[in-house]
């Protein structure tokens, strides 16, 4: 990984206005629909069309917060190694989420424990792979790879054939990012990558069913504490007193907060307002974003080849939310 550039972070009291911002967001967009009338937002077609938008804008903003995060991310690496990165941005994460949200213990199921932790399995399992792969392999490669799982959940909910052919696409994509062979891109990192996008999938359905079963972002500091705790070991084992340098420390929890509390919580707000395989596919964005943090930030050019890779996945993303959405009504989450 290219190291030429130190970065710095915006204070960590940008994501505390977060869960109350969620909250009053929410809370706006109930007195609108009592206004005007059941189902339908005041102030007409432009009333509804902002709040049909407004979900998607808040995953092209996690999308950007968590790709520049994860730039900042592989600067950090040589200092305290990839096992030991995640768990400082989960260890941060945690904590910060913890005294924000101040979630309650008590009053869940045992159902509501086991998806939470789920979750938690699924979101420590995600960034310990992807940090992983993205030690041995560029930052906007490795997040093409990584997005297949969100693509391939989107094809396999949907259950059309035309999601086959952008299937198809996304993986002439991936040949093309292999160049025949994935020697070039280190086979082990690749993997890593992948195995990230099967992680992504779980973390995608897990977050929906947390997101119900727990007011406000609850149960996403209640996750993030599970996959903290499961990094945590590892990373002592990595990184051992590295871990506890100030400047690595602050480092850290920049990349915790642009990388997990902002762009989950942005995330698991949206996943209440769209279905799982559209949040899905809307991923799609995250190659194109993640290349041009990976240049701006780390000095990672794209060649050509690579360039017309990530393009065609991101084409078969697209694809498969354009043939979702013309297939009528998408089967959508209970409220």
């Amino acid at each position: 990984m290219n190291d030429q550039r130190s970065a710095a972070a915006e204070p960590a009291a940008a994501a505390v206005a977060v869960p109350e911002a969620v909250t009053a967001l929410e809370g706006a967009e109930a007195v609108t629909q009592v206004e005007g009338g059941p189902g339908a937002p005041a102030g007409g077609p432009w009333a509804t069309r902002r709040a049909a938008l407004a979900p998607i804008a808040l995953v092209v903003a996690g999308g950007l917060s968590v790709q520049f995060g994860s730039a900042v991310a592989a600067l950090l690496m040589p200092k305290a190694g990839a096992l030991g990165v995640v768990t400082l941005r989960l260890a941060a994460a945690a904590l910060i989420l913890l005294v924000i949200c101040r979630p309650k213990l008590r009053g869940h199921s045992r159902a509501d424990w086991g998806t939470v932790v789920a979750f938690g399995v699924a979101m420590g399992g995600m960034n310990t792979l992807f940090y992983l792969a993205l030690d041995r392999i560029p930052l906007g490669i490795a997040v093409t790879l990584e997005v297949l799982g969100p693509l391939a959940l989107s094809v396999f909910a949907s259950r059309r054939l035309i999601n086959v052919l952008w299937a198809g696409l996304a993986l002439v994509g991936v040949v093309l990012l292999g160049g025949g062979g994935f020697d070039r891109l280190d086979p082990v990192g690749a993997a890593y990558a992948l195995a990230a996008g099967a992680m992504w999938a779980a973390y995608i359905v897990f977050s929906a069913r947390t997101g119900r079963r727990f007011p406000q972002a609850d149960g996403l500091a209640l996750a993030m504490v599970v996959a903290a705790v499961l990094s945590l070991p590892l990373g002592i084992i990595e990184s051992g007193s590295k871990l506890t340098v100030p400047s690595t420390v602050a480092l850290g929890a920049a990349v915790a907060v642009l990388s997990s509390v902002l762009p989950y919580t942005l995330e698991l707000m949206a996943l209440r307002r769209l279905p799982a395989p559209t949040f899905a596919v809307m991923m799609s964005l995250e190659p194109a974003i993640a290349a041009g943090a990976g240049f701006l930030i780390l000095d990672q050019a794209l060649s050509t080849t690579d360039a017309l890779a990530i393009a065609l996945v991101i084409g078969a993303s697209i694809g498969a939310v354009r043939s979702r959405s013309g297939a009528g009504s998408a089967p959508r989450r209970e409220a």
